[in-house]
């Protein structure tokens, strides 16, 4: 666990691999938001840093994932179930996929097969209606006094949104901010990449949806892949570069099919290890499955401009 200021607390969700996928632990007073909750198998990780913290489970208030994919929200279910007082927050877009999660797990499925999918997920539980909030854009939640401001931001997926702080001036960002993994930070701007991945991904609006977050003039981004990212507008043009990159990228190589998708992905590999000046293996290690999940939503968006 990492203890930041404004009683912000990350912990690794054990996706995959160590500081790959976080979520955060927001304190106000005696009650708690949980931000992001990784998959089913995070929930000990998540009740063993609530130890640390001494906090009683019946404080946590809500479980807020920023978007609907299963590395942000697979876990919801099973937090529902385990702080049975608290609600879930989501996007109006995402909430009937958290209430009936078939079409989600089936989709997920689709990308990862059956095996890596139970290895990753597990099971995906189902929340009743009644316990699902919805945050419309600039709505707010109060969490003891500390307000929490919902904003929309599509581009990465339609039912993204990011959640202001007031007390921190931070936004806790999803994937809208790009992602920067502590592995890659050489002391450079450009290990902060953009995801893409299947199926919603929309250049123009991700790129608006970054400087709509920027306008908030906030002193940190909150990145679920991963951590505290300070002084963000420092890092915005090489965020915009990357997605510009990318969007170029693939209109050179017109992606046709699956077979095409994995032409663009040895680019996106071979450009970005160039960029970061890091060695192939480390940026397969590092970076493989998201370059490959990228690859794959540029190639589905790219397809859908051309249909």
């Amino acid at each position: 666990m990492v203890r930041y200021k404004h009683n912000i607390n990350l912990v690794d969700s054990g996706y995959i691999r160590d500081e790959l996928a976080a979520i955060y632990i927001l304190q106000n007073q005696d009650e708690v938001a949980i931000i992001e909750t990784g998959t089913t198998y995070s929930l000990p990780n998540v009740i063993s840093a609530l130890e640390q913290l001494d906090i009683e489970k019946s404080q946590v208030k809500y479980v807020i994932p920023t978007h609907i994919h299963l590395d942000h929200a697979g876990g919801a279910g099973a937090f529902l179930n385990h702080f049975d007082q608290s609600k879930l927050i989501v996007h109006p877009r995402g909430a009937r996929h958290m209430i009936n999660p078939d079409r989600l797990i089936q989709g997920v499925k689709q990308v990862y097969g059956e095996q890596k999918f139970n290895q990753y997920y597990g099971e995906i539980l189902s929340i009743e209606e009644e316990r699902v909030l919805t945050a419309d854009d600039l709505q707010t939640y109060d969490l003891a006094g500390r307000e929490l401001l919902f904003i929309d931001t599509p581009g990465h997926a339609r039912h993204h949104f990011c959640i202001f702080d007031e007390v921190s001036n931070s936004i806790f960002s999803g994937d809208t901010f790009g992602l920067a993994y502590p592995q890659l930070d050489k002391g450079g701007i450009y290990h902060l990449l953009p995801t893409t991945t299947p199926v919603q991904f929309d250049p123009q609006a991700l790129l608006d949806s970054i400087e709509r977050l920027l306008a908030f003039k906030p002193d940190q981004m909150y990145l679920t892949h991963y951590g505290q990212l300070s002084q963000p507008a420092h890092y915005a043009d090489s965020l915009k570069f990357w997605i510009n990159k990318f969007v170029t990228l693939t209109k050179q190589i017109k992606p046709e099919n699956a077979a095409s998708d994995q032409n663009l992905a040895t680019e996106l590999h071979q450009i970005i290890a160039y960029k970061l000046k890091i060695n192939s293996t480390e940026t397969e290690t590092v970076l493989g499955m998201d370059i490959q999940l990228n690859a794959q939503g540029l190639g589905h968006w790219w397809r859908t401009q051309q249909h």
